[in-house]
């Protein structure tokens, strides 16, 4: 008797713990490429799980790119582009699945947005001085909940994120979300149409709904990474940075005075919607009617 009950003490062990190790092995399972998530503001993010991929241009693409030109903006090549090289990136990290809407930021500024320093940088929060969040240009669209939230500066941009619990993307961070691991050139491969993105030449083409063009979502289930709005990204822009070839984790020039955008907007070309296209960059403190946001957060890959 005192046997069987050892040999079922054993047995109960020996399930509980398989059933333990069973469970640690689901919690530790890496997250899929795109999974999706409500960040703590209820906002949609996908995964991108860490990964290698070729950032800038070809010569292939660089010479396709130039067929997507308008004529007026005909160049012999493309060197902000070159050379292209292998990025890796070590850690992977949401990034949100739309544009920020009005109705998000609208959040921010609700809670305290402009009048908490905390979420400023030091630059940021000199620049905001006694200004208002009104204070917009006369070409700014702002009041539809689901449109893309533009006219604001890189400072603003980036003291949304910081309230998110987050960050502005690094170029490489934006790009590879964009075209993943096989390096398109677009977010949905590499031949452009049309129909997939809010980008000229469609007929009255304006800011639309994020979102709007299923299709166009890039390998990781991210919306309007080519067209609607242009996106703010955290490092400074130098035209020969990439002739530095930085492999693991490039976080741009460590100074610079002016911001790159990504991804193209409603007004520009097809040639601007490439995922690789490295040449719009402004002032932080600049803002119009195309440049809106995208928030990354760090994230554990067995969430």
């Amino acid at each position: 008797m005192e046997k069987s009950k050892a040999l079922f003490g054993l047995a109960l062990l020996l399930t509980v713990g398989c059933l333990v190790g069973v469970v640690a092995a689901q919690e530790e399972s890496p997250l899929e490429a795109g999974t999706t998530r409500l960040d703590e503001h209820g906002i949609a993010q996908v995964w991108v799980p860490a990964g290698c991929f070729m950032m800038g241009s070809s010569q292939a693409e660089a010479t396709y790119a130039m067929s997507l030109q308008p004529p007026a903006w005909a160049r012999a090549e493309l060197p902000t582009e070159r050379p292209q090289h292998e990025v890796c990136l070590t850690q992977g990290y949401w990034i949100d699945q739309y544009e920020v809407t009005n109705e998000a930021y609208q959040a921010f500024i609700d809670d305290g947005g402009y009048t908490t320093e905390q979420y400023w940088s030091e630059a940021g929060w000199a620049w905001l001085g006694g200004r208002s969040v009104d204070n917009l240009p006369a070409n700014c669209i702002t009041a539809e909940p689901d449109h893309p939230r533009v006219c604001i500066t890189w400072y603003e941009a980036e003291a949304y994120a910081t309230w998110r619990g987050g960050s502005l993307p690094t170029e490489a961070q934006w790009e590879y979300a964009a075209r993943g691991p096989e390096s398109f050139v677009f977010p949905w491969g590499n031949e452009w149409d049309s129909s997939l993105a809010n980008i000229e030449p469609l007929p009255n083409v304006r800011l639309l709904p994020v979102g709007s063009f299923e299709g166009g979502e890039s390998w990781v289930g991210a919306y309007d990474m080519a067209g609607n709005a242009m996106e703010w990204v955290s490092n400074w822009f130098d035209p020969n940075y990439y002739d530095l070839e930085v492999r693991d984790d490039p976080t741009g020039p460590e100074t610079g005075t002016r911001k790159p955008e990504k991804g193209g907007w409603w007004g520009s070309h097809p040639f601007v919607a490439r995922s690789a296209f490295h040449l719009y960059e402004d002032p932080p403190t600049y803002q119009d009617h195309h440049i809106g946001v995208r928030v990354i957060t760090p994230g554990d890959a067995a969430e």
